[in-house]
């Protein structure tokens, strides 16, 4: 049975395409599958550097005077 998930058409240089397949065998799995798995990694690699630019401008107007204690907070 086909599958119904949306697919891609990416063209590889050998070398690269040498490291894919050799990833794949050694966990086992299909191209597919490592290629998928490898972006999914990336996409969350690319996440967390945008997640860590808005923590450290948060971070940089944090005034620790407007605070609020934890006593504040749960009293």
């Amino acid at each position: 049975m086909p599958s119904q998930n949306p697919r891609i058409n990416v063209v590889l240089n050998n070398l690269l395409y040498q490291d894919v397949r050799l990833l794949a065998e050694k966990d086992n799995v299909s191209l597919s599958a490592k290629v998928r798995d490898l972006i999914k990694e990336a996409l969350e690699i690319q996440e967390d550097i945008a997640l860590s630019g808005f923590a450290k401008k948060r971070e940089e107007s944090w005034d620790n005077s407007k605070a609020l204690s934890h006593d504040d907070v749960w009293s």
